[in-house]
């Protein structure tokens, strides 16, 4: 080649560098690091800067230097103020520890004297590099924004101050992904990963950053939501990796999340559905994403089906608050009662639907699970504002034999057993009451009583089928049908891969004549009027209700997940579990003890769930949640904690 074509080559080769780096467009996305064994993200924006850091700042060495944001009211901040902050922050929060000591900066916000420091041989002892002061002390610095108490990183080159989140490993996987916000009202996945880990990573941001006030009352709660929920920037997947890949980010929140959002919670992360918020059985029906774990007993048994992902979250992770799903059929009460958890299906219309994959309108409804009943009552209370509170109980215990058991009252429960608790805890709930339990047979009261001119003869007969065709018909037309094809529009013509439930469902609804889902929703109204006007009358003053129905949630028993059932099919009749769902009432599952079981898993006792089901009048919601908050209050419910038991021992 001559000198004159090489320089021709070299001039075409420089100027197509200096095209593509003119389109080249390097976007960060954080940095993950470890910092006392813990692993931490740094988010790409950051949230303040500290002016002049590099000669402020010493040694200003490192890529970043982790230190403390402390307030104060103290108009000396000394060794003893130190050491009680440290104390506080220490149970607090699972992000700051003190390693974040490296530095600090005090900032006062106390409303007299002239504030100074004084921290003597404490700043060696705890190894602090440096100490700066705002500039409400003498000769302090400032900050371009002010920022909460809590733990962050310095990047010493340049002054930025970035947040940090704290890494957790999704052991259960009860997620699909974790997420961190976008800065513009939205949401991203999270774009860490925790090293060698084999679970997706959730990223939590330190509870010293928020502070509850009366207009965000759940101000740094950290949420988990099921992803049939929009939520701004991510994608719904609904349970089907066709679904999610198909389209789109979302580009607003679903209302009832952004309530929660609004409120002052953080979302840390998408969990899991069953597919299109059908029922599946963890080995022989999650094909497409595999089913999260309960962490109840040996690990081993069913987490229930469609809102098992938030129902496991909540079980299995100190570090989450809340976990919200959904219930048409029971996908909040039953995964409550499978993990042990305070989890509810409330009155029909208590927060909207918009922007949430529907399963059936009629039937569908949002819950909220939570480990502690005050703490579940604070939140419904800021989520459920369309209803009345109550701080007044109605007297009126009504206890069907048939959902409890004919031998449950004949004999008395062996101790130890799911029935003695039963038996315990409602024997509680009447002295709390200054009641005693009225005993019905739940059939028996519709024979006797329901409308002259109905002629099913049994509730079994009036309402086998109505529930399954509502779901299956309202999912064909409002889901199933429009994504399959759109699907096929997209892919020359092929189906996408359906979960054997959902496929099953869909299957029933489309082989059913017309005029069934008129029928369902006639005979469905005439169960909640008799309910009503027969079970449980409304709108009564100081009580809303004139009573309470119970029955057995969960009572201990193995479902394990390594066995294989059944195929699937509609879910056909009626029990218990399906009042709520025709009368529209609120339904509401509180843990009140656990059951030992010899589990073919360890070789070794464990112990499962035992819940009790509330049934009021529709719109009493927020008189039952403040009836758990007194029952806490008096010891008769508890706190449970997260893992293999329910309550600490």
């Amino acid at each position: 080649m001559s000198l004159k074509s090489f320089a021709v080559l070299a001039l075409g080769l420089s100027a197509l560098g200096t095209t593509l780096a003119a389109q080249v467009t390097l976007q960060p996305t954080g940095r993950t690091l470890t910092l006392g064994n813990v692993s931490y993200f740094v988010p790409p924006t950051p949230v303040s800067t500290l002016p002049n850091a590099p000669a402020l700042v010493k040694p200003a060495t490192g890529e970043l230097i982790p230190f403390s944001v402390i307030p104060t009211s103290k108009t000396t901040f000394d060794e003893e103020a130190l050491q009680e902050i440290i104390a506080i922050w220490s149970v607090k929060d699972d992000v700051w520890s003190e390693a974040f000591l490296t530095g600090i900066y005090i900032t006062f916000n106390g409303t007299r004297g002239v504030p100074r420091t004084s921290l003597g041989s404490a700043q060696k002892a705890l190894g602090i590099d440096f100490v700066l002061r705002s500039r409400s002390f003498p000769s302090g610095v400032g900050l371009t924004k002010q920022l909460p108490s809590g733990p962050y990183f310095l990047e010493p080159a340049t002054g930025n101050i970035f947040e940090a989140f704290r890494l957790y490993n999704d052991e259960n996987q009860s997620f699909l992904y974790g997420t961190i916000p976008d800065g513009h009202g939205g949401f991203q996945v999270l774009p860490a990963r925790i090293s060698g880990a084999a679970t997706e990573t959730i990223g939590v941001p330190s509870r010293l950053y928020f502070t509850p006030t009366p207009e965000k009352p759940l101000a740094g709660f950290r949420l988990a939501v099921k992803d049939i929920y929009d939520v701004k920037g991510l994608r719904t997947g609904c349970g089907n990796r066709a679904f999610w890949q198909l389209y789109p980010p979302k580009n607003r929140t679903a209302p009832a999340i952004q309530r929660l959002l609004d409120g002052g919670m953080v979302l840390v992360g998408k969990a899991k559905t069953s597919q299109f918020a059908n029922g599946e059985t963890a080995t022989d029906d999650w094909v497409d994403l595999h089913a999260p774990y309960n962490p109840r007993g040996d690990g081993y048994q069913d987490g229930s089906s469609s809102s098992t992902g938030p129902g496991t979250a909540e079980a299995a992770y100190p570090w989450l608050d809340f976990a919200v799903g959904s219930d048409t059929g029971g996908s909040m009460r039953g995964p409550a009662g499978a993990n042990g958890v305070y989890g509810n299906r409330p009155s029909n219309g208590a927060v909207s639907l918009d922007d949430v994959m529907p399963l059936s309108p009629e039937l569908d409804t949002a819950g909220i699970f939570s480990r502690d009943a005050k703490l579940w009552t604070l939140a419904g209370h800021w989520w459920y504002q369309n209803f009345t509170s109550y701080s007044k109980f109605p007297t009126k215990i009504l206890f069907p034999i048939d959902f409890f058991g004919g031998s449950f009252v004949q004999n008395p429960p062996a101790a130890g057993s799911a029935d003695a608790m039963f038996n315990t805890f409602i024997s509680k709930l009447e002295t709390f009451l200054n009641t005693t339990r009225t005993e019905v047979v739940f059939s028996d009261l519709w024979n006797t009583t329901k409308p002259a001119n109905v002629s099913a003869p049994t509730l079994q007969t009036l309402l086998t089928t109505p529930y399954a065709d509502l779901i299956s018909l309202d999912q064909i037309a409002l889901v199933a049908d429009p994504f399959i094809a759109d699907y096929g529009a997209a892919n020359g013509g092929r189906m996408p891969f359906i979960d054997p439930a959902p496929l099953a469902r869909w299957s029933y609804g489309r082989a059913l004549p017309e005029g069934r889902k008129e029928e369902a929703l006639a005979n469905k109204t005439i169960f909640m009027d008799w309910f009503a006007r027969e079970v449980i009358r409304g709108d009564i003053p100081d009580t809303c209700a004139d009573g309470i129905l119970l029955y057995p949630q969960s009572s201990g028993r193995t479902n394990y997940r390594n066995r294989y059932i059944s195929p699937p099919s509609a879910p056909l009749g009626f029990s218990d579990g399906r009042i709520a769902v025709h009368a529209e009432t609120p339904d509401m599952v509180v843990p009140i003890g656990e059951a030992p079981f010899n589990s073919t898993i360890t070789g070794q006792t464990e112990f499962l769930p035992v819940t009790l089901s509330f049934v009021t009048a529709k719109g009493c919601d927020l008189m039952l949640f403040n009836l758990f908050s007194a029952l806490q209050d008096a010891g008769i419910l508890n706190t449970v904690v997260t893992g293999s038991r329910m309550f600490t021992s």
